[in-house]
């Protein structure tokens, strides 16, 4: 697979990897599963480095329309929702497992081209039915099996699904990606904040055990710059490159963090298992080849 960009594409791949793994620490390892908190604060840290880089000339954002900054306000409730059920998701579940059934929001979306738009190839038909069915078997052959885990992902799949249907639904194009992600950042900050009290986060916090530890301090710092260098980098991936090309390197950077986090933290699969994992692989590599070719 020809990848262009190898600088931009290979340093997105190891801020999605970095990124994963650390979330993945704070969350399993250590058990930081406050996701008001910890969702909270990586919002924070992204919003504050995007606004200094804005002000320091370094981004370039516009949000000079009240209307179009309130008609994006359902897209950051929804953001909401992904970054936290996905805390809830990824505190329960595997690294390959969450991204198994990450990967199958793209069934909301070819839901959506096909019965409102009517735009969408038998080629794509078949590579989204191949997410579906390792999203829908992998929970049966799962010999981990964490109900909640799986309601989570459930609901950030919905998410996902919901946050890229209404982006092809909404009319206004002057809010770059930049400026979504800003509105995001502070919508989230707002209501994850004010819901930590109401969620029982704010005060169950005090008694987590490693609350002035260095490595949950060093570990939170870096959950929130790799977060935003993540975000970065991916808009600049997107602007720079066509959507195959893209979507190219957003499925080898899934496919590293997936066959890397096996070593770096526990997991128990068996034949059908990996199975599953290889054909919803399978359906996103079908998946990218549609993008690329416009079949």
């Amino acid at each position: 697979m020809y990848l262009k960009r190898p600088a931009g594409g290979l340093a997105f791949c190891i801020f999605y990897l970095a990124s994963c793994f650390t979330n993945k620490y704070v969350l399993s390892v250590l058990k930081f599963t406050y996701p008001t908190l910890f969702q909270g604060w990586q919002t924070l840290v992204g919003g504050l480095l995007l606004h200094v880089s804005w002000k320091l000339g370094w981004v370039e954002i516009n949000l000079c329309s009240r209307s179009e900054i309130l008609s994006w306000l359902p897209a950051s409730v929804i953001f909401v929702g992904i970054i936290y059920a996905g805390s809830r998701a990824l505190s329960r579940l595997p690294i390959p497992v969450f991204l198994t059934i990450h990967n199958a929001a793209e069934v909301i979306t070819c839901g959506f081209q096909k019965f409102v738009q009517k735009e969408i190839s038998h080629l794509k038909v078949c590579s989204v039915l191949f997410l579906l069915i390792a999203a829908v078997c992998l929970p049966l052959c799962d010999t981990q099996f964490d109900p909640n885990g799986y309601l989570w992902a459930l609901i950030h799949l919905i998410c996902v699904g919901a946050y890229r249907v209404f982006h092809k639904l909404w009319k206004p194009n002057s809010l770059s990606d930049l400026d979504q992600q800003y509105i995001n950042y502070v919508f989230s900050v707002v209501l994850l904040a004010s819901a930590s009290h109401p969620a029982g986060d704010l005060f169950s916090a005090l008694d987590f055990p490693f609350l002035y530890f260095y490595r949950f301090h060093s570990s939170c710092c870096a959950s929130g710059l790799l977060g935003f260098f993540l975000m970065l980098h991916a808009v600049k991936l997107k602007s720079s490159t066509t959507s195959g090309q893209y979507a190219a390197w957003s499925f080898l950077a899934k496919v590293i963090t997936a066959g890397l986090s096996p070593f770096f933290f526990a997991m128990t699969a068996n034949v059908l298992t990996i199975s599953c994992l290889v054909i919803s692989g399978v359906g996103e590599a079908l998946l990218v080849y549609t993008e690329r070719t416009g079949t």
